[in-house]
């Protein structure tokens, strides 16, 4: 019987594992490194423990360091989550050389299946040898790993060779194995699987399927249980392909066997031996706790023979600190509210927190499940468009939009939805309104008197910078209270303000954050009433978009090189994903900052493009 459980993993999915054990009265354990000594999964663990040593990405890698911390906490078994170790057999045998349980498939069957070229030998699939103009577009993956990292498509021959090395490198960071391969690109397919779940008494169980085609950067966005509109002979064979690979190398315990559908047929992607980020949309629909599950097959109980009954329909988005509009760029800084009521929300962070540099950029998961897909859509997306989200640009929008596209309601989505409809989906439609509310909620708190004058042709002005955009507002402090033109100012307190045009009443609830603003879902930034001459940079001038690191410099880049717009011209690392940073103009690189290994912070200025 499991009396402690340490979860080798931080974030979501530490407190997703966390949840359940204290359900189950198992106590808990955390492991964190010091970026994340005051993280929301080691607050809420009983006991957590301080990897030492190791630089913030590289701690969660540190198996020795990990097994050492379980059995100095009295941890008798180990969870790992998703990510890092979870499907490293040397972590997993190093878990049970301690004498601990390991609460996940034998190392024996992670090995099998963790390297994508081995097991799609298994099932019958070859990658590609020398590549050719005839096999292209192909796509370059890493064989360890996954989550869209170490992961290219190619288009040209002739940039097979860099897109490889950045794959390897971008494998090797977040892996720690650069080994890669390529197989071809299926155009227009859909992303679909099959969640998995084996005993030590020969069973299999096929948990239904779910359809993960919305992705960016080939990470998943939104997924979905059951898959939409598959026909009952090609979920059948979903299923069965599943629970073979599963038999094929005896797994046990949670695992998802994953597919390319394209033209009826499914194509064998690989198999994830470990829980999946999107599995709370399985749990919905089977009514089940996978992790319970996972814990109890760990122990040693057996599953029933069939599956229990699927129900209604689960869609889940992710909510990332990114910005769709600027190459999905990772944002951090401090989550001041996250609030997204009436549907099931998995996160890794509380009121406060920050998001740093080091790590994903996922903030939270929204699950809604309903009796059909078309009520569980809706309800998803009229949840996320009244969340309460202060903090970082985060792809809330995008993630509203996205369920509301009709393609996606129609269920006619695929792999490419974000590469022909990204620009759409990201085109600002600022409240027009908004700068106003925020402009009357911040007078409000002032003296009557302190802002009223005499000459009432002079009023108040303030700026804010909307959706990219300089935004002035002015409104006059009167007798009988604040005042706009055209608009009549019903109420305005620090916090609501209520403003009624042509009859029609709106609402707008504000809140403040040193200059950032919140008025209902739009955020502003109030901008200095005198802006400093020296903040701003010359034309042509690149600036760092995100947090990261300078990991490559285009070869042969030197001061007085003729670049063309669009050019790469460096990239930075930052939460173990590569960014490339291009030149914004045809031009002369007259200044260039960057160099290797140095550390950035957004608006550092990277160099200069004089444009000619």
């Amino acid at each position: 019987m499991i009396t402690a459980v340490l979860v080798a993993n931080r974030g979501e999915i530490a407190c997703r594992v966390f949840r359940t054990c204290r359900e189950l009265g198992i106590r808990t354990v955390a492991v964190h490194s010091d970026a994340d000594r005051n993280a929301l999964h080691a607050r809420v663990a009983d006991t957590a423990v301080r990897l030492p040593g190791a630089a913030p990405a590289e701690t969660y890698l540190r198996g020795d360091l990990i097994v050492k911390a379980a059995v100095a906490a009295g941890a008798d078994a180990v969870h790992p989550g998703y990510g890092f170790l979870s499907e490293n057999a040397g972590f997993a045998r190093a878990v049970l050389d301690a004498g601990l349980t390991w609460i996940g498939p034998p190392p024996e069957a992670i090995e099998a299946m963790a390297s994508k070229t081995r097991a799609k030998k298994l099932m019958g699939v070859e990658p590609l040898g020398e590549v050719t103009e005839a096999d292209l577009p192909v796509l370059v993956k890493a064989a360890a790993g996954g989550g869209g990292r170490g992961m290219r498509i190619v288009r040209r021959l002739a940039d097979l060779d860099a897109e490889l090395t950045a794959a390897r490198a971008e494998a090797a960071s977040a892996f720690g194995d650069g080994e890669v391969f390529v197989e071809p690109y299926v155009e227009g397919g859909r992303h679909v699987e099959v969640q998995v779940l084996a005993d030590t008494h020969g069973t299999v169980q096929a948990l239904g399927t779910r359809d993960c085609s919305l992705q960016r950067r080939h990470q998943k966005v939104i997924e979905e249980a059951p898959a939409p509109g598959l026909s009952e002979h090609l979920t059948r064979e979903l299923h069965e392909l599943a629970v073979r690979a599963a038999r094929a190398v005896d797994y046990v315990g949670a695992g998802t066997v994953e597919f390319l559908v394209a033209g009826g047929r499914a194509h064998f992607l690989e198999m994830n031996t470990r829980l999946q980020v999107e599995h709370p949309v399985t749990e919905a629909v089977f009514g089940i706790d996978l992790v319970a599950e996972q814990i109890r097959i760990a122990e040693g109980h057996a599953l029933e023979k069939d599956p229990p009954r699927a129900r209604g329909h689960a869609v889940e988005a992710r909510l990332y600190a990114e910005d769709p509009a600027r190459g999905w760029a990772p944002q951090t800084g401090r989550l001041h509210r996250l609030d997204v009521p009436g549907v099931r929300l998995d996160t890794g962070f509380a009121d406060g927190d920050d998001i740093g540099v080091h790590y994903d950029p996922l903030i939270a998961k929204a699950v809604a499940h309903a009796p059909t897909r078309a009520e569980a859509v809706r309800g998803l997306a009229g949840a996320l468009e009244r969340a309460v989200i202060h903090g970082p640009v985060t792809n809330r929008d995008l993630l509203v939009r996205s369920l509301r596209h009709e393609e996606f309601t129609a269920g006619r989505m695929d792999t490419g939805f974000y590469d022909r409809h990204l620009a759409e989906l990201t085109e600002p439609r600022p409240d027009f309104w908004a700068p106003l509310a925020a402009a009357l909620a911040d007078a409000h708190g002032r003296s009557r008197f302190g802002g009223w004058r005499n000459v009432p042709s002079q009023p108040q002005v303030k700026r804010y910078l909307m959706a990219g955009e300089e935004h002035e507002v002015r409104y006059r402090h009167t007798r009988t209270g604040l005042t706009a033109d055209g608009v009549r100012v019903v109420h305005a307190d620090a916090h609501l303000v209520v403003l009624e045009t042509e009859g029609v009443r709106r609402t707008f609830r504000v809140a403040r954050h040193g200059d950032q603003v919140h008025v209902n879902a739009t955020a502003l930034t109030a901008l200095p009433r005198f802006p400093d001459p020296a903040a701003r940079h010359a034309p042509g001038s690149l600036l760092a978009p995100m947090p990261g690191t300078v990991v490559r410099i285009a070869e042969n880049l030197t001061e007085g090189a003729r670049v063309q717009a669009g050019q790469p011209l460096l990239w930075l690392e930052a939460m173990k994903m590569e960014h490339k940073v291009t030149a914004p103009v045809t031009g002369t690189l007259s200044a260039l900052h960057a160099t290797l290994g140095r550390q950035v912070e957004p608006g550092t200025l990277l160099a200069v493009v004089r444009e000619t």
